[in-house]
């Protein structure tokens, strides 16, 4: 059986900055991840607001970056879902067909797609619901789609599908968005744009492939059919957390709870990025808790 100092459990921004502090600081340490590298910075296009690139990179050129880094230090990603842990005298933690045992743990698990679990979103994902316009939104060239949703999230993957689509629907449940004014100004100018405003969707509907949407006013109850040819859902993210329940502390929507030190109640594990419990999640805070969750790692590491 392996034994390392740290496991870290993810290998998107959060567990790969973790990967170069603790390489840094010659911890005995692994990354495990289910898909690889990136989490789900490798769906972003573009990516305007990290610290070090004026022009701007696509998530996964930067998520590339982080691993070579990483990598550099000694870093170890091996691609195996993590399913199960166990606290004996130290962590078992259960990773694909091994197990390994570890004095620590940095959970930096990630979150994933939020789907709005309406009639006709799974049986038509793949046939014109997506939840990422950087993976399908060429196959809508010249095609009419609609984006749920009023985060920057919602508003990056509608301005990238003015690339390709010949009409842009925005459609949100308020009258106000959530996100950056920059991008929000952007799609505004955009004249292949359009918004549908205290609008939320109730159902999609199609053959072999989707036709239309209906949508309910939330102000009047009232219903509209929108024909179009595609519909991508970017509502948020929920937690990658359900292998964790009973191990740490939760929120009531599945964000694991941690103090200053990312700590959580289990003493020896820690918590970092989209995972946690917090109000702004971002790739560059993500980053900022691996760090963190990496320095308190080896505090930890010291007295045990």
């Amino acid at each position: 059986m392996r034994r390392f100092d740290c496991v870290v459990i993810g290998g998107g921004p959060a567990g790969l900055t973790a990967g170069i502090y603790l390489g840094r600081a010659r911890v005995n340490f692994v990354i495990f991840d289910e898909k690889g590298f990136g989490g789900l910075s490798v769906y972003s296009d573009r990516i305007e607001n990290y610290p070090g690139f004026p022009d701007g990179l696509s998530g996964f050129e930067l998520a590339q970056l982080m691993k070579k880094q990483a990598e550099k230090f000694g870093a170890k990603i091996e691609i195996k879902k993590v399913h199960k842990i166990q606290k004996k005298a130290d962590f078992k933690v259960f990773a694909g067909e091994e197990v390994v045992e570890a004095k620590s743990i940095i959970l930096a698990v990630g979150s994933n797609f939020k789907k709005l679990n309406i009639p006709g979103e799974k049986e038509f994902t793949g046939r014109g619901v997506s939840y990422c316009a950087t993976c399908d939104g060429a196959f809508f060239n010249g095609k009419k789609v609609c984006v749920i949703g009023g985060g920057d999230g919602a508003f990056s993957e509608a301005l990238f599908l003015t690339k390709f689509a010949e009409k842009v629907f925005i459609i949100h449940r308020r009258d106000e968005f959530r996100a950056s004014k920059i991008l929000v100004e952007r799609a505004k100018q955009n004249p292949k744009v359009e918004f549908v405003l205290s609008f939320v969707p109730v159902e999609i509907q199609g053959e072999d492939k989707v036709k239309q949407i209906i949508l309910k006013s939330t102000k009047t109850n009232e219903k509209n059919f929108l024909s179009c040819d595609g519909v991508f859902i970017a509502v948020g993210e929920s937690p990658n957390t359900e292998f964790l329940k009973g191990f740490v502390d939760m929120d009531e929507r599945g964000f694991i709870i941690t103090d200053e030190k990312l700590s959580t109640s289990q003493k020896g594990v820690f918590a970092a990025g989209d995972c946690r419990a917090k109000e702004f999640r971002q790739i560059i805070t993500a980053c900022g808790d691996g760090a963190v969750s990496a320095f308190s790692c080896q505090e930890y590491l010291e007295k045990v």
